[in-house]
């Protein structure tokens, strides 16, 4: 049997109000768990109580899950900044050495990498 593979790449995943949507979650199944309290009876005599404490889990993992996607999402602005400024720091550099070294030409064999960073030598012409 032959091992399946992708045909095309994965699209990036879509980015959007995380925290909001998972507070809004959150809020709505703790007032479920709300409204089904003063019915506690009625779903105890059926043999129904899941419905209840479902609700109540519900909210207990959605405040686990704001927690979780606020963390991602200070994690992500991090990263973002600490990316901005690399970037501009790089380009503060690449100002002050190209004004600097502005008489002197790399040969073929002294070529810089590309810009992956991999250090092979890249290709001129």
């Amino acid at each position: 049997m032959a091992k399946w593979t992708a045909r095309h790449e994965a699209p990036e995943p879509l980015e959007g109000p995380v925290v909001a949507t998972v507070t809004g979650g959150t809020v709505i199944w703790f007032a479920l768990f709300l409204v089904q309290l003063p019915f506690y009876g009625w779903f105890s005599d059926r043999g129904q109580l899941w419905w209840v404490w479902t609700c109540a889990a519900g909210g207990v993992l959605g405040l686990i899950g704001i927690w979780y996607v606020r963390g991602r999402e200070a994690a992500l602005k991090r990263h973002a900044e600490a990316a901005a400024a690399e970037a501009e720091a790089e380009a503060e550099a690449a100002g002050a050495g190209g004004a600097a070294g502005a008489g002197a030409s790399a040969g073929p064999d002294e070529a810089a990498g590309p810009e992956d960073g991999s250090g092979r030598p890249g290709r001129t012409g």
